[in-house]
């Protein structure tokens, strides 16, 4: 430890005991020391001795490793004070302001690094093989870096052995997957937080390649959530290089068909569908009975972008039986998904059938923007049993809701669905006004480029009146494919 200066020091031990709400007396007796030390130490005419000075770290339960973080922050109070003494505070109080300010952050600094090398002396050492209680401790290691930014969770891995833990990164892993649908940068800092932690875990070498190799799966996904897709092609490939071709017993630690459906998330927003299927079926090949329902999910929905319909409705009736009930988020999008794919085979009455409990289970998880995707695919089921001017009405509300709320995507798509009855209706004048209304709002929405082809096609049929059911619906599926573009 650095020399210390006794009056800085003695300002700590003063403030250690009020914290403590301790007398000199209580500390002396807690330390095993006379009070008549105690009283020099804090008044600063003599200097604790390294042994006393241990005596009394331990008493107030304070790691004597942060104790130069808080001698720091003495030190800080003394500057500033020194200089408010030294200069005329009316000409320069801004002056004073930047130094009092670039002083405070170097103390803060200071004492973040000292409580992380605190962290680092605490925590046991590791050496444990890993097991499946390990994930019992990892919620409460992830709520310990909770309060942290990104970078600070970074320095905490890396000081102390404590949150080198394979089950903390896989926790993070999972969470980095949760997130993406609403913080995308998110998403990135938690995978990169994980493989951090791979890099850095105990064990053979064959198991910290493993967990390398999965959690860079991960990064690969968040990344292609953030629309890098080179740079997620490139953490797909160091997660098959780092991933061993067999492993025994720590093998089932881990769950291998992750690498496989994320990856093939990456394909199908590449439109590289043969290449998701088959990385989909090497995950059902490997994936414990509790994920098949959720792969089969993600299956369905790769056949769907591909025209699937066919294949895509006896998917989800495979999987629907496999999704546990608890799951009520994945079991809503699976219910959704057959209706769509029912509806756009023209078996209308059958998935109309099916809506009652999709509509309670969605109302139950209130979530508006299903809801309101929901009343959509029911205005559609409407028109396809021929009660038109009820499903114009959901369409329409559908629609104006989408654009009040901003989503130009869902509000062009209800626009195109409004057209198709429309249209099939012969309703010619509506179309063209409907044309003409969109066109300033999808302009001022910004809508996306990959998406303005099936509106500009839209508007210019809809002014001259030659648009057809035909197109109508051309352009309704060419707009469903620009969304999987535009990832």
């Amino acid at each position: 430890m650095a020399a210390i200066e006794p009056s800085d020091l003695s300002v700590a031990l003063v403030l250690l005991r009020q914290v403590r709400r301790w007398t000199q007396k209580e500390l002396a007796i807690r330390a095993g020391l006379p009070a008549t030390t105690v009283c020099e130490y804090e008044t600063g005419r003599v200097e604790p001795t390294a042994r006393n000075l241990e005596r009394m770290m331990a008493a107030f339960r304070f790691p004597l490793s942060l104790l130069g973080g808080l001698l720091a922050l003495i030190r800080t109070v003394r500057h500033v004070m020194t200089v408010c003494e030294a200069v005329d505070g009316r000409l320069a109080s801004d002056a004073l302001e930047a130094v009092a300010a670039e002083a405070g952050r170097a103390a803060e600094e200071a004492t973040r690094a000292a409580f992380f090398l605190a962290l680092a002396e605490l925590a046991p050492a590791a050496g444990a093989p890993p097991a499946q209680e390990d994930r019992l401790a990892a919620p409460g290691l992830r709520a310990r870096l909770e309060p942290y930014s990104q970078a600070e969770r970074l320095r905490l891995v890396r000081a102390g052995r404590r949150f080198r833990s394979w089950a903390l990164a896989e926790l993070l892993c999972d969470e980095s997957v949760s997130a993406a649908a609403d913080d995308p940068r998110q998403t990135v800092d938690l995978a990169d937080l994980a493989l951090e932690i791979a890099t850095l875990i105990p064990g053979g070498e064959g198991w910290r390649s493993r967990l390398r190799g999965y959690c860079w799966s991960f990064v690969g996904n968040a990344r292609r959530v953030s629309g890098d897709l080179p740079a997620a092609e490139e953490a797909f490939a160091r997660s098959r290089e780092a991933w061993p071709a067999s492993l025994a017993n720590e093998e089932g630690l881990l769950d291998g068909s992750r690498r496989f459906d994320l990856e093939a998330s990456l394909r199908t927003d590449q439109r590289q569908f043969a290449g998701a299927l088959d990385l989909l079926d090497q995950a059902l090949g490997v994936c414990p009975a509790a994920s098949a329902g959720r792969i089969l999910v993600k299956k369905a929905k790769t056949q769907e972008e591909m025209g699937d319909h066919e294949s895509a409705t006896a998917t989800l009736q495979k999987a629907l039986p496999l999704i546990d009930e608890a799951d009520e988020h994945l079991l809503l999008a699976a219910r959704f998904n057959l209706l769509v794919n029912l509806s756009r085979l023209g078996r209308h009455a059958e998935a109309e059938a099916l809506l009652p409990p999709v509509r309670a289970l969605a109302e139950r998880l209130d979530n508006g923007l299903d809801r309101l995707r929901l009343r959509s695919l029911e205005g559609q089921l409407a028109a396809g049993l021929g009660r038109v001017e009820e499903a114009l009405a959901s369409l329409r509300e559908v629609r104006d809701r989408f654009v009040s709320l901003g989503i130009a995507y869902d509000a062009a798509l209800a626009t195109l669905e409004l057209a198709v009855v429309l249209a099939e209706q012969g309703r010619t004048a509506e179309v063209k006004a409907l044309a003409a209304e969109s066109a300033p709002i999808f302009a001022a929405q910004r809508v996306e480029r990959e998406r303005l082809g099936a509106l500009a096609l839209f508007r210019q049929a809809a002014e001259e009146e030659r648009l057809t059911t035909a197109l109508a619906r051309k352009l309704v599926s060419d707009l469903q494919r620009a969304r999987g573009n535009a990832r």
